[in-house]
């Protein structure tokens, strides 16, 4: 038996869980998507089988959350947070930096990380220097697409550095078909207020 409006009922529910998620990646620094989706699905009190929302739904939701209720606090702090990616990636140039994540798109929250990603043959290359500037950083195991990442404590939050190969920096995930936001440091200087 068919259920009239099915179709309807799931986009409501995705937009719902989408929405519910946005705010606790906000609100509580979820970095693990999937996660808050499935906490946002149980704060709904939806069936556990429910179709959750893709990423690009929940970035959208994020966007739409910190246009209704970011304000001028939200604004300043992604303005501090571009100050310091640019910092860093003036810093790490010889790599190619693109900043990328919520920073660039410009919905991320005090809770989100400055996300770098930079092009290497040699992830030691990076560390080594950052150890001959006397930066402190922690290491991540190499995913499976090859990239490495990197965590800094920087002034505006957790800096992130995912070193990716040439390989994995041409196959950069895309959004609905459109590429994620993805800023050198010539975009992020003219985003800075002046």
């Amino acid at each position: 038996m068919g259920r009239r409006g099915g179709g309807r009922e799931e986009a409501r529910d995705r937009a719902q869980i989408a929405a519910v998620a946005a705010r606790l990646i906000l609100e509580h620094g979820i970095s693990d998507w999937s996660l808050a989706k499935r906490k946002a699905s149980h704060q709904l009190m939806l069936d556990a089988r429910a179709a959750l929302p893709g990423d690009d739904e929940v970035e959208e939701a994020l966007a739409a959350h910190q246009s209704l209720f970011g304000g001028a606090d939200q604004a300043e702090s992604l303005a501090r947070m571009r100050g310091e990616a640019l910092r860093w990636m003036r810093e790490l140039a010889a790599w190619s930096p693109r900043l990328t994540g919520g920073v660039a798109a410009g919905w991320a929250g005090d809770h989100n990380e400055i996300r770098i990603e930079l092009v290497v043959d040699d992830a030691k290359t990076v560390e080594l220097a950052l150890v001959n500037r006397g930066v402190a950083y922690r290491g991540a195991a190499p995913a499976s697409n090859g990239s490495t990442e990197l965590s800094i404590d920087g002034s505006a939050g957790r800096v992130r550095l995912v070193l990716l190969t040439p390989a994995a920096a041409r196959q950069r995930p895309r959004a609905r078909g459109r590429p994620r936001p993805s800023l050198d440091a010539e975009a992020v200087e003219a985003l800075l207020p002046p």
